[in-house]
């Protein structure tokens, strides 16, 4: 069934669907199992309304969620690892390996690379996808690179099928000269794009970040940091970054990516930090996949975590989203691009309990209010917008592996 008649009803008999992905689960109807509710999923005017009783209460016949949201990858680097040889390392390691594949990099590199990572989200369920770029451009030159054209005819070439969002991930150094910076901002507001800064312990950090926020604040852009992405003692990104916001007052989203020092701060410092970053109203993308196998690195098997504080940063009120970040490039070799088993790892990695349930806002409501979007749930979404995935619990669907279905394929015919 391709085309929906907006005057008829249709059900899809017998499915869950998760709690937290409700707007108004007290008013949906159906039967509370765990963390999901079951039932008849009822379609009026295209769009879904309600759960009513099943008329065949047995094994449910799928899961539904909207579309998925994916916060954090890097389609530019993606699946070059095969032309890279033997490499390994910490963060600099890989950003040097990287570095050396782009002598690689044509326009038609770029594109098939890019492509094939966009249709892997695309046939992984999702819907929002946001992607980073390194702006490297010349130092004498406000120009963007390529990748900035080839994502952006790519984000055109899809844009029926599924939103992409590109962030320019820019150095400190960009943003020393404040007319170059200005161009550099108005670029990237001219493609619709956002406005990604790499903060580590560079020593012009502190300026850096106050003129990202201050051409963010004239240009119209949000803001995405990669922020703290270290081990090591000495990393204070994260707190000049909520320091400048709340001085500021600014009200764009601003996403901060990977945050793994932040496990060097426990106690009344680590509450301080946390309810600082709170009143700033950051966001944070946990990426377990490159933080873990980069971050701790030594000669023998790593002891700590890359991961950031997951836990605490919920208990405090923080939101917190979850990336795939690399895909097959230097930064991490293996994977691919599936919201899912990101979070997947997320759970396992930060000892993120059931139900998981909690956790799907993670991939797809919060992630798309951090990217600045209005989230969508379940009820009162079009059908259009909502898959089924062949999972019995949040369990199930947080582990499986069989490709999701748009939830128009599933319906069954009309109801009175």
């Amino acid at each position: 069934m391709n085309m929906l008649n907006a005057t008829d009803s249709y059900v899809v008999e017998n499915v869950l669907v998760p709690v937290s992905l409700l707007l108004d689960p007290h008013g949906f109807g159906g039967t509370q199992i765990s963390d999901c509710l079951a039932g008849d999923l009822i379609i009026r005017g295209g769009q879904a309304v309600c759960l009513r009783p099943s008329t065949a209460p047995c094994h449910p016949s799928g899961l539904i969620t909207p579309r998925l949201t994916e916060c954090h990858v890097h389609l530019d680097k993606c699946h070059t690892i095969s032309r890279m040889g033997r490499i390994g390392g910490d963060l600099n390691a890989a950003m040097d390996a990287q570095r050396r594949d782009r002598m690689f990099w044509t326009e038609d590199d770029l594109r098939q690379r890019a492509e094939r990572g966009l249709q892997e989200l695309m046939s992984s369920g999702c819907g929002i996808v946001r992607s980073h770029f390194d702006w490297a451009a010349d130092p004498e030159s406000t120009s963007p690179p390529l990748s900035w054209s080839v994502l952006q005819e790519l984000a055109v070439d899809y844009q029926d099928t599924v939103h992409v969002q590109i962030a320019a991930l820019l150095n400190t150094t960009d943003l020393a000269d404040r007319a170059k910076a200005n161009a550099i901002g108005r670029e990237i507001a001219r493609g619709n794009g956002v406005l990604g800064l790499f903060v580590l312990n560079q020593p012009d950090r502190h300026a850096a970040i106050q003129v990202a926020v201050q051409l963010a604040e004239k240009h119209g852009l949000a803001l995405d940091f990669h922020v703290d992405e270290g081990l090591h003692h000495g990393l204070d990104g994260l707190e000049i970054i909520a320091d400048t916001l709340i001085e500021t007052s600014f009200q764009g989203p601003v996403l901060c990516g990977h945050a793994c020092s932040l496990i060097n701060v426990a106690g009344e410092p680590l509450q301080a930090l946390l309810d600082k970053i709170a009143r700033a109203g950051l966001t944070i993308a946990s990426l377990p996949t490159s933080n873990l196998y980069l971050q701790g690195r030594s000669t023998g098997t790593p002891d700590r975590r890359g991961i950031t504080r997951i836990g605490e940063l919920r208990t405090a009120g923080v939101p917190v989203v979850v990336g795939t970040d690399n895909v097959r490039d230097a930064f991490c070799p293996l994977g691919r691009h599936d919201p899912r088993k990101s979070l997947e790892l997320a759970a396992l990695t930060a000892h993120l309990d059931p139900p998981f349930g909690d956790l799907l806002p993670m991939i797809t409501t919060n992630a798309q209010t951090a990217l600045g979007l209005s989230p969508t749930t379940v009820d009162g979404t079009a059908v259009e917008d909502l898959l089924i995935f062949d999972a019995a619990s949040t369990s199930d669907w947080l582990t499986g592996t069989s490709a999701p279905k748009p939830l128009k394929h599933a319906l069954t015919g009309e109801i009175a």
